[in-house]
């Protein structure tokens, strides 16, 4: 077999480092390639990888809350998943069948080479009324030289043949035996040198989301095929003892919040720290590995947590307390409609009367990002900016830097240029109320399109790596548009444009960011911040966040609705040399 490389790799573990081969494209998590996107001429393939998103999309009220992989691409394969097995409902998901599929192209056609059936299953969703995560949990492969790595049960790892789809060897960190009760939380990433690292966690049987956690670890599997786990209570230093009591928020028969200018929000206990779901490492030139870490029981006490590559703990920096932007600055004045109640102080999160903290959401899928400069991003939520959540910047030593007030499910993309660089988020302001929607009017005031110190309006910005903004696209587009046997029709409803729905954008190497929205289209946004093009594939109202690739030679991968699309532009004709 044939592949498109620039490099022979002598090892079979390495992972590539052209290709697209795992989360958010590279161990750091740029989201960004050194090739050119192609132009959005031609839909070359369209593939189904879940067929079950009509009943999801039915049981959550019309929105699809599952978690995609990002299509992993290199030369002419494509790894992605598909779903098969049943489905049951929104609360029993274990009936599905996770898959992984390599597909070969051949010019414009493609064809499935081997699929492998996972045992991996999601963690227990919570039931209604629960405190667990809600979104089906992402399951998520990674590519290196000769195999493909995707999570199994019990906390396992299997490496599968890139060339036949067999499994080439089962990791099990936790012993022989597998244990139901041991999740692999979030995708795995890989470094140069062959390693692979993951999260684990191990849950209760019965109410998992309100016991304690019963365990959580960092896993390495080394090139050399050596497993080593680093526990989370020993690598997260400084947090509350698992038996503690958090600051939480104060009840909903207390709104308007701060209840009084001194009330004091009500402590529950911690938890043991444990990751996010969705988090996948990210691992920095020098080897330093950095993971996001949470208290189990109370999601408003995170870290980000920074090890040695032999998985010994380096610094914990605390994403407690960072933001100064909540009443009277990203929530209307105290005593308007949705704002603090009058005598608040300016600043506070109002459901704790505290300085904001970054939340880190099983919902979301945010990774940490390492920046060409050693800064780490991280996306983490908050309630109280309309559930915008924050972008926090920390330095390479854990040193907090800055934070900008977007960040909610978002690992954000890195474009390199002129010996800088360029951080690139989705910023949606969404249609909601400031910071305590759905409790019978006593929070009135949701933000509209026509709220005129804050309208809801949908971009996408690029800062710099100060978390300055150099420009913002807004989403324009008034028109949902559907295609019909008959051509595209379409009806002017969202005067406010529409939300983007990706969590991770893809940026080439001359900085044209790509993002799909839910008015259907893929858009391609020159570096300056203009539109280039956009295509339209079909409207992906209430769509799950879904991240998007682009291949080494410029084509474009990225999903919609439960389904998989190649976009390619279209060769222009050679042209004829005079005298021949």
């Amino acid at each position: 077999m044939i592949r498109v490389l620039a490099l022979v790799l002598l090892s079979s573990q390495v992972a590539f480092a052209q290709g697209w081969s795992q989360w958010a494209a590279n161990a750091r998590h740029e989201s960004a390639t050194a090739a050119a996107g192609q132009r959005l001429d031609r839909i070359e393939a369209e593939v189904l990888i879940d067929p079950f998103v009509v009943q999801e999309k039915t049981d959550a009220g019309g929105d699809l809350l599952t978690h995609y992989p990002v299509p992993l691409v290199d030369g002419d394969e494509i790894v992605t998943i598909v779903k098969s097995g049943t489905y049951t409902d929104f609360f029993q998901r274990n009936s599905q069948i996770w898959n992984v599929r390599l597909m070969q192209r051949n010019g414009i056609v493609y064809s499935t080479r081997w699929t492998y059936e996972s045992d991996w299953k999601p963690v227990p969703p919570t039931q209604p009324g629960g405190n667990g995560p809600v979104w089906e949990q992402v399951y998520h492969p990674a590519l290196t030289a000769d195999s493909v790595w995707a999570p199994g049960a019990g906390g396992t790892i299997d490496r599968i043949s890139r060339a036949d789809g067999h499994r080439i060897q089962r990791f099990n960190p936790f012993g022989a035996a597998v244990d139901p009760t041991i999740f692999v939380a979030g995708p795995p990433v890989t470094n140069d040198a062959g390693d692979v690292y993951y999260n684990a966690i191990r849950l209760a049987t019965t109410n998992p989301w309100t016991a304690d956690v019963h365990g959580a670890w960092l896993v390495k599997v080394a090139a050399n095929g050596t497993t080593s786990i680093a526990p989370f209570s020993s690598i997260v230093t400084g947090a509350p003892a698992a038996n503690a009591q958090c600051t939480s928020a104060f009840l909903n028969s207390q709104l308007p919040w701060p209840p009084s200018p001194n009330a004091v929000a009500p402590a529950i206990p911690c938890g043991g720290q444990r990751p996010g779901l969705n988090v996948a490492p990210a691992i920095a030139p020098d080897g330093t590995v950095y993971t996001i870490s949470r208290a189990h029981l109370n999601d408003r006490w995170g870290y980000l947590v920074a090890v040695h590559p032999d998985l010994t703990p380096k610094w914990t920096a605390s994403l407690r307390n960072r933001l100064h932007d909540g009443c009277n600055v990203a929530i209307p004045l105290n005593g308007t409609p949705g704002g603090c109640r009058n005598g608040a102080a300016t600043g506070v999160d109002p459901a704790e009367n505290q300085p904001g903290s970054g939340r880190v959401s099983d919902n979301g899928t945010s990774s940490p990002v390492v920046a060409p400069d050693g800064r780490i991003l991280y996306g983490s939520y908050t309630r109280y900016n309309y559930s915008q959540g924050h972008l926090l910047s920390f330095n390479a030593d854990g040193t907090f830097n800055a934070a900008y007030g977007w960040g909610w499910d978002l690992t954000p993309a890195i474009y390199r240029h002129n010996g800088t660089y360029s951080v690139l988020l989705k910023e949606n302001h969404y249609n909601a109320s400031a910071y305590c929607a759905d409790i019978g009017g006593k929070c009135p005031g949701d933000r509209s399109f026509t709220t005129p110190w804050d309208p809801e309006q949908y971009f996408i910005t690029q800062l710099d790596p100060s978390l300055q903004v150099e420009w913002k696209f807004k989403n324009t587009e008034t028109q949902s548009c559907t295609r019909l046997d008959t051509g595209i029709g379409c009806i002017d409803d969202h005067p406010a444009g529409f939300e983007w729905c990706v969590n991770a954008i893809a940026v080439d190497a001359r900085g044209v960011v790509y993002a799909n929205a839910e008015d259907g289209n893929l858009y391609a946004i020159n570096p300056d911040g203009t539109l280039r093009e956009r295509m339209f594939l079909n409207l992906a109202l209430g769509a799950a966040y879904t991240p998007l690739s682009i291949g080494q030679d410029g084509r474009i991968y990225t999903q919609n609705d439960g389904k998989l699309f190649v976009i390619s532009g279209i060769p222009e004709p050679r042209r004829r040399v005079a005298g021949r």
